[in-house]
């Protein structure tokens, strides 16, 4: 085979990175940021480089199954047609349901919501986006009239101040907070503000944290409105010109003074001063936020109290201003561009609209279109549980860990007649309980687009084929509404088809009335959706206005263009072609500012040349009198905690793993950072509550506890705990952290309120703890505590038992999975130290250490052994002892993931002279690639000072 590069884009959150793939003449398969991709420009973070190594079949689901025995494909497609039908015969189309995610491509989305919306004639498909931004979604419609967002990642380079609000940038997008990093060492005058409760990561590049109690969002930005207001910064002219409603705004947010919103925000008169004089004064203001804004009971106020700031200011569609949403998955935008939430229709059209659901149902020519907004994520699942869903369908997501309050959410599944559920695993929490398994194909197989935080499509391509029976996702969406009697409607045989479709829906009858329009793309052809290169929408086909007709005036020379698409047969044109493009460029209100249409074709293969697009900056909304709404809000406080419930837990991710480890679990070098379940806890609540370092801590909720381990941190706000929620059934004992979360959700958007949950914690008690690597998988482990992590060789095991009275040598040979393997062991009773190491042939076939406490034994040196021959009976006894040679330093915790440099490492370079995290990035490589631990190493580098100085 002939090696070959494939432009796609990655798989991980919204940022939309391109990557090239590289297929060798062997087949292995490497990766690296593609440098010709607007949206990271070659760089990738720690989870996109390590790509390569989770696209391995270990684990994947190969063939349909009906009820665990294999079945064909027509046995199963069958049988998921018949009982659909069946059930929407007898209980109507609201006793069905999907559930669908936003690592479903465009293509997958777009036929899911056109099955169910039109042809099942129900709008209960709701998606794991609806944890995600539902609230940002809810959020832009009330102010802008659409679910845009305004401005583009340029803008985060053109800012003078960014206000980061409830994102740690660092973990979760981190190629974005890369390219801030740039942008202020080329100007270090620009200004950071992290509003965040923890002192996260992101902290490193803040000049000021604001450490906001939860949910003070609303209070801090009313406060900031009102501040405004009084101190003679607003724009009067923007105001008066292009929104209603400030008047009663400004009103509700100037009850609350300047003691109030400290005592709301739990910040200080002087921090609360600081802030709002430096967004006052400073024009290029973008505010960036994510899931702390969005996870919340308030959240739609949150994001519309954002908004009225940057309205008021009219700093809004401008270069390096505007409020800007940052999402969590690779193709939630995607999702809400097709309709794919409960609450919404195609094309950014309206449930609610009589005109909206006759021009979608007349351009599907469908039987039915959904009347009314289905069930979201949260009723869906009471609704599942209470018996009126009777059939559900679930797509590329794992509800029995993500959603809230998770354990009744799996006896719901459970419980359910007729559960289907597509995925490329075999065995996940979820999968566990389906009674059909589809197998769908998984990134690197997959063909089809994304649309990522800046409203920028991009090409998901194939470079790998599908293996097994695997199928796309579209594929089997169409196969089973053809089954369904609707054959016409599915006919599909390529995504190609299928994109063509949905964009020539977006530009029916819009006549830019609607903001998502890429009708220029309505009759793309099979070798020029091949060769589509990134691009931001709108994109509106030629001779459509490039406003709503009587909202602008004409001017001289702005008239209809009829010239064919530009996109159709794109690979034939010549490469000097341009868009047309109005006179009027950079005066379109509501329209992209630059020039929506003022870019070349896309070359084939290539990147399409751009200027970043933005919205509102002349106003021209979305709303029927195509002015901005302003939302009057009044700040509340929720008290959740209770004497037996006294923290607030918060929830979130960590930096090298994505949601439920489906895929981050396959890399070993993504779980070296961090291999366990934790909770942080501030110093003073650990010694109030008994919790040291390293601890097994319980933490309890009214609907459930977990187990994991304690890290003790001033990192971490007082009376609050942090937990990440990436650990299943598949990789630790108790670690199912959104078992403990309620099932409370926004009253506008839905979203759940996973951030501000009441919890309490306390110690586990543990006679014995242990540590583990070994070449197989466990199977099964008696230890009340138990995480599993893939190590370079095997596996690595984390371990707490209740009782002490255990037959260590038995154990190990269970948890090795070894009958008559060779065994050293040293065993001390009386201090509770075992060490136990297994041996087939010169290989290491697993070691356990036991001790009385966190054992000591350094997880990088034992796990790195399982790759090693160890012929003499020297180098088995070093394995016992549990410690390296002098000869072999041990490289300590992993910090960079990319380089698997520890943190032994990066303090023997600072005490070398390296002394700035530049210095290490040159001896060590540490941080020179993704970048995303650039602020830990800047950390060991103060700490070690500090330890010198002292």
């Amino acid at each position: 085979m002939a090696p070959f590069q494939v432009k796609t884009t990655c798989p991980y959150c919204g940022v939309g990175c391109g990557v090239l793939a590289k297929v060798a003449a062997d087949g292995q398969v490497s990766v690296r940021g593609d440098p010709d991709h607007p949206a990271n420009f070659g760089r990738l973070c720690s989870k996109g480089s390590a790509l390569a190594e989770t696209i391995g079949l270990d684990g994947r689901l190969l063939d349909p199954q009906i009820h665990g025995r294999g079945s064909s494909w027509d046995e199963a497609l069958d049988l998921v047609a018949s009982t659909f039908s069946q059930t929407i015969a007898e209980h109507g189309p609201d006793a069905v349901a999907f559930y669908v995610s936003g690592q479903l491509l465009t293509e997958d989305y777009y036929l899911a919501n056109k099955l169910m919306k039109g042809f099942v004639g129900s709008a209960n498909i709701d998606t794991n986006s609806r944890l995600c931004m539902a609230s940002s979604v809810a959020g832009h419609r009330r102010a802008f009239g659409s679910d845009t967002v305004p401005g583009s990642y340029e803008d985060l380079e053109l800012a003078d101040l960014i206000v980061l609000v409830g994102s740690n940038l660092a973990w979760c997008h981190p190629v974005l907070y890369q390219r801030i990093a740039a942008a202020r060492e080329k100007r270090p005058e620009m200004k950071v503000v992290l509003v965040d409760p923890r002192r996260t990561m992101t902290s490193d590049i803040a000049d000021m944290h604001l450490a906001i109690a939860p949910d003070g969002d609303v209070a801090l930005f009313t406060g900031l409105l009102a501040w405004l207001g009084q101190h003679n910064a607003l724009d009067r002219a923007y105001i008066t010109a292009h929104t209603t409603g400030f008047g009663q705004a400004l009103f509700a947010a100037s009850a609350l003074d300047l003691a109030g919103v400290a005592a709301a925000t739990g910040l200080s008169e002087d921090e609360l001063g600081r802030f709002y004089s430096l967004f006052a004064r400073t024009q290029k203001t973008v505010t960036v936020y994510s899931q702390g804004v969005n996870q919340s009971s308030q959240g739609t106020d949150k994001v519309n109290a954002i908004i009225n700031c940057h309205l008021a200011t009219g700093r809004i569609g401008k270069p390096g201003a505007g409020p800007f949403s940052v999402t969590g998955q690779p193709n939630a935008m995607g999702g809400r561009e097709v309709g794919g939430m409960a609450n919404m229709l195609a094309a950014h059209m309206e449930i609610e609209n009589s005109e909206h659901r006759e021009r979608v149902q007349r351009f599907w020519k469908a039987p039915a279109i959904a009347g009314k907004p289905g069930l979201k994520a949260v009723e869906m699942f009471k609704a599942v549980a209470d018996g009126r869903i009777k059939a559900l369908w679930i797509m590329a997501t794992n509800p029995v860990d993500s959603m809230p309050d998770a354990g009744a959410v799996e006896a719901a599944i459970k419980a359910c007649p007729f559960v289907v559920v597509s995925d490329v695993l075999a065995e996940t929490d979820t999968v566990r309980h389906a009674h059909v398994r589809l197998p769908a194909t998984a990134w690197g197989e997959k063909d089809g687009t994304v649309t990522n935080s800046e409203r920028r499509i991009s090409r998901q391509r194939a470079f790998l084929p599908p293996p097994g029976e695997a199928r796309p996702d579209w594929w089997i969406i169409a196969e089973v509404a053809r089954r369904m009697g609707f054959d016409k409607a599915f006919a599909h045989e390529t995504p190609a088809e299928i994109f063509a479709e949905h964009a020539a829906l977006s530009g029916l009858e819009n006549d830019g009335e609607r903001d998502f329009d890429i009708g220029a793309y309505g009759e793309v052809d099979a070798g020029a959706y091949d060769a589509l290169a990134p691009f931001q929408w709108p994109a509106p086909s030629p001779g459509t206005p490039l406003w709503p007709a009587g909202h602008l005036p004409r001017k001289g020379g702005d008239r209809m263009l009829s010239r064919p698409s530009p996109i159709f047969n794109v690979a034939r044109q010549a490469p000097a072609a341009t868009l047309p493009i109005s006179p009027l460029a950079g005066e379109m209100a509501g329209r992209p500012e630059g020039g929506v249409q003022a870019r070349h074709p896309p070359k084939v293969g290539g990147t399409t040349r751009h200027q970043p697009t933005r919205f509102f900056a002349n106003g021209n909304f979305y709303t029927p009198d195509r002015k901005a709404r302003f939302v009057a809000l009044r700040p509340t406080v929720e008290t959740r905690i209770t004497p037996d419930f006294p923290l607030i837990l918060n929830t979130g991710r960590i930096r090298d793993h994505w949601h439920t480890m489906t895929r981050t679990g396959k890399s070993p070098r993504l779980c070296q950072h961090i291999a366990e379940p934790f909770v942080e806890i501030h110093p003073v609540d650990a010694q109030r509550h008994g919790i040291g370092d390293a601890d097994i801590a319980r933490v309890s909720t009214p609907r459930g506890e977990v187990l994991v381990r304690a890290l003790v941190t001033t990192r971490q706000r007082p009376g609050s705990l942090f937990a990440p929620m990436h650990w299943t059934d598949q990789f630790a004992a108790r670690g199912r952290l959104d078992t403990l979360t309620a099932s409370l959700a926004d009253p506008v958007s839905g979203q759940p309120a996973l951030k501000h949950v009441a919890a309490r914690i306390e110690k586990f008690t543990a006679r014995a703890f242990g540590f583990a690597v070994t070449r197989k998988r466990p199977v099964a482990m008696a230890a009340d505590y138990w995480a599993v992590a893939r190590c370079r060789g095997g596996w690595r095991v984390e371990l707490a038992f209740a009782d002490d009275d255990v037959d260590w040598t038995a154990f190990a040979g269970s948890l090795f999975g070894t009958a008559d393997a060779e065994v050293l062991a040293y065993h001390d009773r009386e201090a509770g130290q075992h060490r136990i190491a297994a041996f087939e042939g010169e290989h290491l076939a697993g070691a356990l250490f036991i001790a009385p406490g966190p054992v000591a034994v350094s997880r990088g040196w034992a796990a790195e052994r399982l790759g090693e021959i160890h012929a003499s009976q020297h180098q088995r006894f070093k394995i016992v002892a549990g410690r390296a040679g002098a000869e072999r330093p041990d490289a300590g915790a992993t910090v960079c993931s990319c380089f698997n440099v520890g943190v032994n490492q990066i303090t023997a370079a600072v005490s070398a002279g390296c002394t700035t995290v530049d210095a290490i990035g040159a001896t060590l490589k540490a941080g020179t690639n993704c970048g995303s631990c650039r602020s830990e190493i800047r950390a060991i580098i103060l700490a070690n000072r500090v330890q010198a100085a002292e």
